[in-house]
């Protein structure tokens, strides 16, 4: 019965030595290799498809990297940056009058700031009688 082993990151050093050793052996096990370097199989032979395809570069985290680039927003955490580029600041602002415009479309809008925020239905104030 095999016990399940703490979480540990890796450089891509180490993770390329472990996929160079499996290589290298002469009568090559994943399930042998994994357990001595205890990593889960499937972990291990994402590694070494990842380090035949790309090299030690396959090898880096992709841990908080967005899974397509390009199609997350860009802009989120621009309003937490302190000194933004006049670009930046006029990029922020179509952002948040873009968020203004949807929530009007869906009927509401945002009153107030942080815990004192809430959401007015409009509904009744855009109907004429």
């Amino acid at each position: 019965m095999r016990t399940k082993k703490k979480n540990v990151m890796r450089t891509p050093e180490e993770k390329e030595a472990i996929v160079l050793e499996y290589l290298n052996d002469k009568r090559p096990s994943y399930r042998k290799t994994a357990d001595k370097y205890g990593i889960a199989g499937s972990t291990f032979r994402k590694w070494k498809k990842a380090y035949l395809e790309f090299g030690i570069e396959g090898l880096k985290s992709q841990t908080g990297k967005a899974k397509h680039p390009g199609k997350g927003n860009h802009l989120s955490g621009l309003h937490l940056k302190k000194n933004k580029t006049k670009e930046e600041e006029l990029e922020l602002e179509n952002l948040k009058l873009k968020l203004e415009v949807a929530r009007l479309k869906k009927g509401y809008q945002v009153k107030g700031v942080g815990s004192k925020k809430e959401y007015v239905t409009i509904k009744d104030l855009n109907t004429k009688s």
